[in-house]
């Protein structure tokens, strides 16, 4: 197996999630903000691997496997250590719960209909709660380290911005399992009739 140009970006990725996590445990304003820069490296390397595999075509099993992986593990990541650090806390807890489960709900799906040949495509709605996660997880990053907006803090966006990702997270992750379960029970009555069939064709020879 070779490891092209736009695998190594989808690689960096994982590789950032330990740096993100470490620069966050240092409880510095610098800390924050080169959690953040980190973060937005990584953000910018979700765009430009699938972008240059289409683009050079080197589009291949493996980015195809290790993309979804690498975005899920990155802000399943940084949302236990904004929970960890205090960043996120109380009922703001609720939205990084929501999205975790998403992930893992949609991963599963992905799985079993991947068996199946079937793919399950992003749709706008979704690549638009990526974008709003993505923003608000970098404001919570820097936390009260980051600039007033006046009265607002970057940690205000940030919450806000999760809630809001949060609800279009269950928008989305009931778009994908009705679509699923849809084909799902498809599957298992296509199934059920080719089963039927053969005893039919029996009681008709007798």
């Amino acid at each position: 197996m070779t490891i092209d140009f736009p695998n190594l970006l989808t690689l960096s990725r994982i590789v950032a999630i330990p740096v993100v996590c470490l620069l966050l445990l240092l409880d510095k304003p610098w800390g924050s903000w080169l959690a953040l820069a980190a973060f937005v490296v990584a953000c910018i390397t979700d765009f430009f691997d699938g972008y240059l595999a289409r683009t050079w075509k080197q589009v291949s099993s493996f980015g195809r496997f290790l993309d979804p992986i690498a975005d899920k593990l990155l802000v399943a990541a940084v949302l236990l250590m904004l929970v960890g650090i205090d960043r996120l806390g109380g009922i703001h807890i609720l939205p990084a719960a929501v999205i975790l489960c998403r992930e893992i709900l949609v991963s599963g799906l992905r799985e079993h209909l991947a068996e199946a040949r079937v793919g399950v495509p992003v749709s706008r709605l979704a690549k638009w709660k990526t974008t709003i996660q993505m923003v608000a997880l970098g404001c919570l990053l820097v936390g009260e380290d980051g600039p007033m907006f006046g009265p607002v803090s970057t940690t205000d966006i940030g919450v806000v911005g999760i809630w809001a990702a949060a609800l279009l997270t269950l928008i989305t992750g009931y778009d994908y399992l009705r679509a699923g379960i849809g084909h799902m029970a498809a599957t298992d009555t296509a199934e059920r009739g080719s089963a039927a069939e053969p005893t039919k064709s029996a009681e008709d020879a007798r």
